[in-house]
């Protein structure tokens, strides 16, 4: 066989959709009703990967670099007068992996190539912007 014929089929089967297509990080907005509100973005291990003020757009990774390793976060936001609110944003599995990949033969993507890199989820909420409740507001 043809070294010219082997080595497109070989980018062919290494290859995922998620991968070629997605990004390994993600921009998240932070926001809050009413603005001004101080943040802080922490990863799963408690390391905090973003700090500002609402509203600000973050840079945040998809993935952890281990196998089938998504990125879990948690926002923190606070401001004086009113009740400090925290949410996650978590990782999820995008349509170009679930369905990206069949065109490609489907396995090497799902289970050798796009578990190893963040473009196979998406980080949602991808725009958070809760309300803060004023300190002794009735809800």
């Amino acid at each position: 066989m043809n070294l010219r014929h082997l080595l497109p089929a070989c980018a062919l089967l290494l290859s995922g959709c998620a991968t070629i297509v997605g990004t390994e990080t993600q921009s998240v907005r932070i926001d809050s009703v009413p603005q001004g509100a101080r943040f802080t973005v922490q990863d799963e291990t408690g390391h905090a990967v973003a700090q500002g003020f609402t509203p600000q757009n973050v840079e945040l990774a998809k993935s952890t670099g281990r196998y089938f390793g998504k990125k879990h976060y948690q926002v923190m936001l606070e401001r004086p007068g009113y009740v400090p609110v925290t949410m996650p944003i978590e990782g999820s599995a995008n349509l170009w992996y679930l369905l990206g990949n069949i065109p490609l033969l489907g396995f090497p993507g799902w289970l050798l190539v796009d578990p190893f890199y963040g473009g196979m989820y998406d980080l949602k909420p991808a725009n958070p912007k809760p309300f803060l409740n004023p300190v002794g507001a009735r809800g």
